[in-house]
């Protein structure tokens, strides 16, 4: 639902009700009801039955959705403002998922979406991973969530930011940590008054603060405690320095890339001149 209210903006509880009967008739044309069981399917491999879970291109897209809502007077807004995910610029959204979550590093890179559109992919990568991370308790597992103000500041809504708040407060009971990265402590705490912001940051066991500009130290100032001395040090951190609150410690420290990092981000050559020049010294 945190999707669909990002795409139609705020959703009544009686409209939430309509919409949720449209999207479980969606599922039902495709033979998917509440019971389990309809999530799996028979096949015959190798002279042998065997029951697996239901593939991608057998679950219901965006457009199965347009068509049921554009049949019901109530509904026919909703599908207005879907037609750019089925019809128009946005359409890649109506596709069957060909996501693989097997690898160990997973990584979504959706800046191409554009400014505007970015949240919506943001949602639907947090969603899945979200799923994955809550298979297993066993395997450790981390999620970093980049720009992670466009999901809990101003440009969200109540849904989307007390879904991703959930992740940062449970994640812990299924072994694994979540990272939230942003470049603009103001744009935390745009959305209700900072209140997501906010308890993100009480979640965090660790806080690690790059170099901020006066305004943006005013506004930290006031949602952790950190010193006058402190905030005089933010201001002038340098590159890779930083202020890391672990538990009630504070500690000034420098980040280092090590080989492999320069090599990855840097190019396959780095390793080379760096032990070239560890050679000549």
């Amino acid at each position: 639902m945190g999707f669909f209210q990002l795409v139609f903006g705020e959703i009544k509880e009686e409209e939430k009700a309509i919409l949720e009967e449209k999207i479980i008739q969606c599922y039902q044309k495709k033979g998917i009801t509440l019971e389990d069981r309809t999530l799996y399917q028979t096949i015959k491999k190798q002279q042998k039955q065997e029951v697996v879970f239901k593939t991608g291109k057998q679950m219901p897209i965006l457009e199965d959705l347009y068509y049921i809502l554009q049949q019901d007077a109530r509904t026919q807004i909703f599908s207005v403002k879907l037609f750019p995910f089925v019809k128009g610029s946005l359409n890649f959204f109506n596709h069957p998922t060909n996501i693989s979550l097997d690898n160990l590093l997973v990584v979504a890179d959706i800046s191409d979406l554009g400014e505007k559109y970015l949240p919506y992919g943001m949602f639907l990568f947090s969603d899945i991973f979200w799923d994955r991370i809550k298979n297993n308790k066993k395997n450790k597992k981390s999620i970093y969530l980049d720009e992670i103000w466009k999901m809990i500041g101003v440009v969200s809504c109540s849904e989307v930011a007390s879904f991703i708040l959930t992740i940062f407060k449970t994640i812990r009971k299924y072994n694994g940590s979540a990272v939230s990265i942003t470049q603009d402590i103001s744009d935390l705490f745009s959305f209700q008054e900072g209140a997501y912001g906010r308890s993100i940051l009480n979640n965090s066991s660790i806080k690690t603060f790059f170099s901020l500009e006066e305004g943006d130290i005013k506004i930290l100032s006031k949602q952790v405690e950190i010193s006058t001395k402190e905030q005089i040090e933010i201001r002038k951190l340098k590159k890779g320095e930083c202020l890391m609150l672990v538990g009630n410690n504070h500690i000034l420290t420098k980040i280092e890339c090590s080989n492999k990092e320069k090599e990855l981000i840097e190019g396959e050559d780095v390793y080379e001149k760096n032990n070239n020049s560890i050679r000549r010294k």
